[in-house]
């Protein structure tokens, strides 16, 4: 097989594997354009067999490629590019030299052509354009497959379909110009062509989440990384443990600091000034000793449906994590404020959570209003913060299209030490919808995303110190 041929063959077949979920690094990329030529194609196992060793390192990485594999060979394969789906259809060698000039004429006068020719590529150069992060990131919000034509249809627009079609109406012109109904010809497929690179879109971002899907089921045992919505019983409490856990790291932290606290640091000026009076001998070191002063932490906790996972092993770190602070006070909000300060220290965290979530402090039946609960808390605790004082919010920041309360939320900054807001939806969906999470982290000391344990853990380290 010729060298172009086999490049292009194997460029499908990594992106076929990347699609199934196989990372490959461009240095496994290189090794494996290696073993192909030194194997070349005719015998599939042996090459199957020497792109197996340089791009899998795990069991699951293995069935992913041997899935990949015998996938990409089994159906029947797209011409290699554009120019031979041209040449299979009866499009001469003239025609297509005279489409590439009207390609690079029309991207160079046209920016709304610069999208075209890749869309009409279709394939590995295709691929690349949908794996870019700036596409990757639109389909995280992506809960369910009934929403890919959404997703498709937002991501088509992120990558110039509209302005390729607008382009492809002047292309039309100009080929129907040079070539008259044979142009149209050519037109009429190039249009096919995007229809089909449309369908590649979609089958695309069906196969992201499915393949998204397959992971979170590959790390099933992974309870510290798995997101907060998608655990089961068993698996809560397996979580409540794990947040268990890391408190006791944390206050095992603390004491350490503590008894450093004790003993002091030594001070090199006071210890040689000390010395001077003996002529140095003895030297006795002088420590100078500084009190670390603990901060308070006040919580904001949002209970409604849309964070509850999230906010029950919030509010049980905090439960747990009273010793950390000096002062501590929890308040719950949905539309309503309510603190929960004497109930989680008056009651065992089972009941308190249960109080907390079952609307024992504040109506959890209707929608989140962080405008009001922003108001509200500044207008009744507000001088309760100093800079001593760490305020920690976690809520997804959706409004249900109420008033946001932005300047408040910025007083409070003002006033406290920090502001730490815990999210726990994904950045690339505040920009979506209802969310006030792009204006709210601009005042805020900074935003951490929480969707499972680790990334809470990580926060909780953030937070005290």
């Amino acid at each position: 097989m010729h060298a172009d041929a086999m490049t292009r063959v194997l460029d499908e077949l990594l992106w076929s594997a990347r699609r199934e979920g196989v990372a490959i690094s461009t240095v496994q990329a290189i090794d494996a354009a290696r073993a192909a030529h030194l194997v070349g194609l005719e015998d599939r196992e042996i090459f199957h067999d020497a792109l197996a060793s340089v791009l899998t390192s795990s069991r699951l990485d293995a069935r992913r490629f041997d899935r990949a594999f015998t996938a990409f060979f089994a159906r029947k394969r797209d011409a290699a590019d554009l120019w031979q789906r041209l040449t299979d259809r009866g499009f001469s060698a003239a025609e297509q030299d005279a489409l590439r000039d009207l390609l690079d004429e029309l991207a160079a006068t046209t920016p709304d052509a610069a999208s075209l020719s890749p869309l009409l590529q279709r394939g590995a150069e295709l691929e690349q354009l949908l794996r870019s992060s700036a596409i990757a990131r639109t389909f995280d919000p992506m809960q369910s497959p009934m929403q890919a034509g959404f997703f498709a249809h937002r991501a088509l627009d992120r990558i110039g379909m509209t302005s390729a079609r607008s382009a492809m109406a002047s292309l039309r012109a100009r080929l129907r110009e040079a070539f008259g109904d044979r142009g149209d010809a050519i037109a009429d497929f190039l249009e096919a062509e995007l229809a089909q690179a449309a369908d590649d879109v979609r089958a695309h971002v069906q196969r992201s989440f499915s393949r998204r899907e397959e992971l979170r089921s590959d790390r099933a045992g992974d309870f510290d990384s798995r997101p907060f919505t998608s655990l089961t019983d068993r698996e809560v409490e397996q979580t409540r443990r794990a947040v268990r856990m890391f408190v006791e790291r944390l206050r095992g932290g603390e004491r350490v600091r503590k008894r450093r606290a004790l003993r002091g640091r030594i001070d090199a000026r006071a210890t040689l000034r000390r010395a001077l009076a003996t002529s140095g001998v003895p030297i006795v070191a002088v420590r100078r000793h500084k009190r670390r002063e603990r901060a308070r932490m006040i919580l904001l906790c949002d209970v409604s449906d849309s964070v509850r996972a999230a906010a029950r092993f919030m509010l049980e770190f905090v439960y747990y994590a009273h010793d950390l602070f000096d002062k501590t006070r929890s308040f719950v909000f949905v539309s309503e404020l309510g603190e929960t300060t004497s109930l989680f220290e008056s009651e065992r965290v089972d009941i308190a959570l249960a109080r907390a979530y079952g609307g024992g402090v504040v109506p959890v039946q209707s929608n989140s209003n962080y405008g009001r609960v922003l108001r509200d808390f500044e207008e009744r605790h507000g001088r309760d913060l100093d800079r001593k004082t760490t305020l920690v919010i976690l809520g997804d920041g959706r409004t249900n299209y109420h008033a946001d309360a932005v300047d408040s939320l910025a007083r409070l900054k003002e006033r406290a030490r920090a502001v730490y807001w815990l999210c726990p939806e994904p950045r690339a969906s505040w920009a979506f919808g209802d969310s006030a999470m792009s204006k709210y982290a601009k005042h805020a000391t900074k935003v951490l995303e929480v969707t499972c344990a680790r990334e809470l853990e990580d926060a909780a380290r953030l937070v005290t110190k």
